[in-house]
């Protein structure tokens, strides 16, 4: 069985009342990390172009990141608002 591709739409649908400026952020520290790449790599193709993604990790996520421009060159910029030591807060802003 082949999975089908899932195409994410540019209009906002849902009825859950947030506020679609409102930062989005993702704590990775809580998820297991067997998944926790696969989850933000997730959480990140949700992300419409020109909104932005705060992960929070335990660590600075170089692997991550050359992961991330591996799969999808150019697809994000990345900035830094924290840098460690107990956590490193990265700002991912989908490409328009």
């Amino acid at each position: 069985m082949t999975a089908e591709p899932i195409t994410l739409t540019t209009a906002h649908t849902c009825t859950c009342n947030h506020d679609e400026a409102e930062t989005i952020v993702l704590d990775g520290r809580t998820i297991p990390h067997a998944v926790r790449h696969a989850a933000i790599f997730g959480a990140l193709e949700s992300i419409q172009p020109g909104f932005s993604l705060d992960l929070i990790a335990p660590h600075d996520p170089l692997p991550l990141l050359a992961q991330l421009e591996k799969a999808r060159p150019g697809a994000f910029t990345v900035s830094y608002v924290e840098r460690g030591p107990e956590a490193w807060r990265i700002r991912f802003t989908r490409a328009a």
